[in-house]
């Protein structure tokens, strides 16, 4: 299963809101997102994503996609 980790990423760098999250984009990373785009990946996560949209956010954080995105291992169903 893999856990979107945007806010912890976003507070390990001192990132407090979304609208300091779409500054950075646009600064860094030349990559502008509408403020209900930016809502909704800090309030779920996402289903799917543009391989742009994931560049832009690796640039502006300074991160990896292997930062965003954390893999963790389906638990067992016992008697499965």
């Amino acid at each position: 299963m893999l856990e979107w980790m945007l806010q912890q990423v976003m507070a390990e760098r001192g990132i407090r809101s979304g609208a300091e999250l779409m500054r950075l984009l646009q600064d860094k990373a030349g990559y502008r997102l509408s403020p209900p785009s930016v809502s909704a990946l800090l309030t779920s996560q996402p289903k799917q994503m543009k391989r742009d949209t994931l560049d832009a956010l690796c640039t502006a954080l300074n991160c990896t996609p292997g930062e965003l995105w954390v893999h963790k291992p389906m638990t067992q169903v016992k008697g499965a």
